[in-house]
């Protein structure tokens, strides 16, 4: 998620305005000191203007790479 809010141009500050929380909010999960629920996690993927099931399937994969996930599909 860092690396997709940084492509976008987008600062901390910035995404935390558009998602209406502190910019600790970012920082926090940016830093894996909190998990975004799946909500937060499609919401803020959106206001990237990223596709959360690409990142979805990217995480999955390096979690269980016996099970290869391809466009939200096991």
């Amino acid at each position: 998620m860092i690396r997709a809010r940084l492509n976008s141009g987008i600062t901390q500050i910035e995404l935390a305005k558009k998602l209406r929380k502190p910019q600790s909010f970012v920082s926090k999960y940016e830093n894996g000191e909190r998990r975004l629920d799946v909500i937060e996690f499609i919401t803020v993927s959106k206001i990237l203007g990223v596709d959360a099931k690409k990142i979805l399937a990217k995480l999955l994969n390096k979690i269980s790479p016996e099970v290869k996930i391809e466009h939200g599909r096991a």
